[in-house]
């Protein structure tokens, strides 16, 4: 294990995100909080680390896959515990626990708040909040990468222990051009959101600002109410677009933008990503219309909930809690499945759902005729045998975990959907609770760490976090 590798990775990271917390810092002084110093003292941490690892860089620069994975799961619980130190410092979140929770949920773009009362946070604190979803959108570890140059060796293994889903390729021959292509991508939609939406009447604060959340598909906002505060159909349609955008894998920009529209129309994932999307939506606007006052308005909220929860934003404009409980279980649905692989959005992932679909498929049919020869197949090609298991060992310790969150969190003795739904919620990067419960300030504080991981766990996919505790990653030479 290369310690002093992983140590100048980590420097590098941490200076990144030093230089990204000066904007915050900048809306401290503009808006003359008396918060300033809370964000300062983070930033000299920072700038502390990144001075050393520039100038204490290790002599073995060799990095491999468990390097790799290592430094994903211990940078990212890193820059979480800094991020945490604003609200803790100024003390507009008394508790640790409560400031780490909060910024977990941001970075691995969850949404789940344990603030009761959001508008009392400084503007300042609110921005640092949702920028950190914009951050940990594509990934912190990809948006340092995509800064300095790196050898594709050493950044590939960063890369995939980081990216979300299954299968993850390079844009271009390097990975940092790819990178570098890939956050323009995400740039330019960032700032086009922000226009829509000053179009539709928000101020450039928060233009900004719930762009950064729908960036990320991470869900948090200024207000208490969410979207819900602008009652306005515009924006529920604008956010509502964007985040069916981010949820898509960001390939497909790049393959737009190549003018290759034989491989977007072979893409089985996205094929499949609009369509759940689109009956999703019409089932629960039907089963909404006893509550509206037409079809119009049922569609609007069904529409806007509906990608909410695939894309795993977790914005709101509408009580899940009270709709008929079809549409409470097609939502659950959706939170499990999640959005597309190489997007910002968490969850199983739409790949991995179609992939256990083929597989349960093809045992039926295998059982049916064994003799027969059958071949499992996604976006025209064969699926090979490792993929297929890789994505089955996933799954399998996807579920062990959420059953075992699951026990745990019971231990606070709240109702079984706000039980469930919590787990389920934190562990797929959603951030919303079905149930009565509307966030997660009165669990308990072993709860909150089990959810903190659980967002670390869901966002990294869970390899990177597991093997923080596996002896064999440590021990092996």
């Amino acid at each position: 294990m290369n310690y002093k590798m992983i140590a100048y990775s980590i420097g590098r990271i941490l200076l990144v995100v030093g230089m990204t917390m000066l904007i915050p810092l900048g809306l401290a002084i503009f808006y003359r909080e008396d918060t300033i110093w809370a964000h300062i003292v983070p930033i000299l941490i920072c700038f502390a680390a990144g001075a050393a690892a520039l100038v204490w860089k290790p002599k073995n620069r060799s990095f491999h896959a468990r390097e790799g994975m290592v430094l994903v799961g211990i940078s990212w619980i890193v820059i979480s515990l800094i991020g945490a130190l604003p609200f803790y410092l100024s003390r507009q979140i008394p508790s640790f626990v409560d400031c780490f929770f909060e910024t977990v949920s941001g970075f691995t773009t969850t949404g789940s708040t344990i603030l009761s009362n959001v508008e009392a946070l400084s503007k300042s604190m609110l921005f640092w909040r949702s920028f950190t979803h914009w951050l940990g959108g594509l990934g912190v570890l990809a948006f340092t990468m995509a800064i300095f140059s790196s050898k594709d060796s050493k950044t590939s293994y960063m890369m995939k222990a980081e990216m979300p889903g299954p299968v993850l390729g390079k844009l271009t021959s390097s990975w940092t051009f790819s990178l570098r292509i890939l956050y323009i991508i995400y740039i330019i939609l960032t700032l086009l959101e922000v226009v829509f939406l000053l179009f539709g009447g928000m101020n450039l604060y928060d233009s900004v600002l719930h762009a950064c959340s729908t960036a990320g598909t991470g869900g948090f906002s200024n207000w208490n109410s969410s979207i819900a505060h602008y009652d306005s159909a515009y924006i529920d349609y604008v956010i509502s677009i964007f985040m069916l955008l981010f949820g898509i894998n960001f390939n497909i920009y790049f393959l737009i933008i190549a003018r290759k529209f034989a491989q977007i129309k072979a893409n089985e994932e996205l094929r499949w990503y609009l369509i759940i999307i689109a009956v999703s939506s019409l089932i629960i606007t039907i089963n909404l219309l006893p509550m509206y006052k037409s079809f119009a308005e049922a569609l609007r909220y069904a529409f806007f909930q509906v990608n909410s929860i695939i894309t795993t934003t977790g914005f709101g404009t509408a009580d899940i809690a009270s709709w008929p409980m079809l549409s409470q279980i097609i939502i659950v649905v959706l939170m499990i499945i999640g959005a597309c692989a190489g997007s910002t959005g968490g969850g199983l992932k739409v790949i991995r759902t179609i992939v256990l679909a083929k597989t349960a498929r093809y045992s039926v049919r295998k059982a049916v005729s064994p003799r027969s020869v059958f071949s499992i197949k996604a976006d025209g090609k064969e699926i090979g045998v490792e993929i297929r298991h890789g994505v089955l060992a996933y799954f399998a310790a996807y579920a062990i975990f959420i059953a075992v969150a699951i026990l745990i969190v019971s231990l606070d003795n709240k109702d079984f959907s706000t039980t469930v739904t919590s787990v389920i919620s934190t562990a797929n990067n959603i951030g919303p609770i079905v149930g009565p419960v509307g966030h997660f300030a009165d669990f308990s504080v072993l709860s909150k760490i089990v959810f903190s991981i659980a967002m670390l766990v869901g966002r990294l996919e869970i390899y990177p976090i597991l093997v923080l505790f596996s002896p064999y990653m440590w021990t092996r030479k």
